[in-house]
């Protein structure tokens, strides 16, 4: 069996598998419903469970955030499509929110495809998260246990950093834009040439840029 064959998850940079998925909106075509925008396709655990209730609740919250970056959301479980829509129907009566993004309705084949089955604890899937760019490529991939419940807010940062990264051809900081270092300044690609070094050394000392050495510059976008 040669590596390839052995690849139980797609990984980073790889195309998003072509697959053909049953939701609450209807049978959709993936990646090629997406194309043209950004999407974040997350699964969990199991409907009418209370982790995963207040995850959707905190994602429909800032579906429209990601909305206006161009980003669509759908989620992902071994449920039917009855149980996605009865789930639904209980989130809008109890907790007076709407869920208005598609859930997949997976038998267990689309789990298999992208490594979502949590080992040890039956077809539950884990909480993972796929952040695909507009070409179908996967950018950004997120495990969490059955225990842990996702912070959106963080997976809306990641999603708008990678954004601004390859608008800019820029590097993105810890805790962007809150960075403890240069607050919210991206970072300049260190330089690969010696002419590379000396002109950013220049560019710093016409604030161009600021850098703490040659090979650690940032700028403000």
């Amino acid at each position: 069996m040669n590596t390839e064959e052995k690849r139980s998850i797609p990984l980073l940079g790889d195309e998003f598998p072509n697959l053909t998925v049953q939701t609450t909106h209807g049978t959709l075509n993936l990646p090629q419903y997406f194309k043209g925008k950004w999407f974040v396709l997350f699964s969990h655990p199991a409907d009418f469970t209370p982790v995963c209730t207040t995850e959707f609740v905190a994602f429909q919250k800032r579906s429209e955030d990601f909305k206006a970056i161009n980003c669509e959301l759908i989620g992902l479980s071994v449920d039917q499509v009855f149980s996605h829509i009865k789930w639904e129907e209980w989130i809008k009566e109890n907790l007076n929110v709407e869920i208005t993004f598609p859930i997949i309705a997976d038998t267990g084949k689309v789990a298999e495809t992208l490594g979502l089955i949590h080992f040890g604890k039956g077809t539950n899937t884990v909480r993972a998260v796929f952040v695909v760019d507009p070409e179908g490529k996967i950018r950004i991939i997120f495990y969490y246990p059955q225990e842990l419940g996702r912070n959106i807010s963080e997976i809306l940062r990641v999603v708008k950093g990678m954004q601004l990264s390859d608008k800019e051809k820029v590097a993105i900081p810890a805790n962007w834009p809150e960075n403890e270092l240069v607050g919210g300044d991206v970072i300049v690609p260190p330089a690969n040439s010696q002419n590379l070094a000396n002109e950013r050394k220049e560019k710093s000392k016409s604030g161009e840029m600021q850098c703490f050495d040659w090979w650690f510059c940032h700028k403000k976008v």
